[in-house]
């Protein structure tokens, strides 16, 4: 395959831009969004800095960031549809974000995976160097009135 012959992936941050059934879908099915509701899907999409994969202005992939601007990101809901992996787009997408003027600034990003250690390691991340640090809350589900 030539340079011309591969395929072309945009990313864009424009949320008009984004197919929200496609990504609520997608997301649902997941192990870590599995039954998220479209309509937290669209509220987290309002809250946050997001990015579409498209090719040939169709929506192939999407992340969201989540962040001050200033200090500290966090990447989530990233993927791309199974069909275009292997491609060179996943690569694309990490690459547009972490070169996005607005987050130059940011000293931490942190994510939480799986089964994608190999792709995050080649943009630089490792393991919690001090995980005993790091905590976490999960609020136990309100029960309904």
């Amino acid at each position: 395959m030539t340079e011309s012959d591969a395929p072309k992936f945009i990313v864009s941050t424009d949320k008009s831009m984004l197919d929200i059934s496609l990504i609520s879908s997608f997301l649902s099915k997941t192990y870590w969004a599995k039954g998220r509701p479209q309509s937290v899907v669209e509220k987290s999409i309002k809250n946050s800095l997001c990015f579409g994969l498209y090719k040939e202005d169709k929506q192939i992939g999407f992340a969201r960031v989540i962040t001050d601007y200033a200090i500290f990101a966090y990447l989530a809901d990233v993927f791309v549809i199974e069909k275009f992996r292997g491609q060179g787009a996943g690569k694309k997408l990490l690459h547009e974000i972490f070169n996005y003027p607005e987050l130059s600034g940011i000293k931490k990003w942190m994510l939480a995976t799986a089964d994608a250690q190999d792709l995050y390691s080649k943009f630089g991340f490792i393991p919690l160097k001090t995980p005993d640090k790091y905590m976490e809350f999960t609020p136990a589900k309100k029960e309904q009135e």
